[in-house]
């Protein structure tokens, strides 16, 4: 199974509450901070959500 990497970009002052839990459930809280996540359809929904603050690099295992 492939990984994806996820950096938050952007900063989430100003966006809707909905996009802001995304962020905390991707396990993301600032500028700057990257996490890993299996690759799976439901994170890549909420990446989708998200699009306009993350960047994702996807990593093949």
């Amino acid at each position: 199974m492939s990984t994806v990497r996820v950096t938050q970009v952007r900063s989430e002052i100003g966006t809707k509450q909905r996009h802001r839990g995304t962020l905390r459930a991707l396990g993301l809280g600032g500028i700057g901070k990257t996490v890993e996540h299996e690759d799976t359809p439901q994170l890549r929904g909420m990446l989708r959500l998200v699009a306009s603050l993350v960047r994702v690099e996807e990593e093949v295992s």
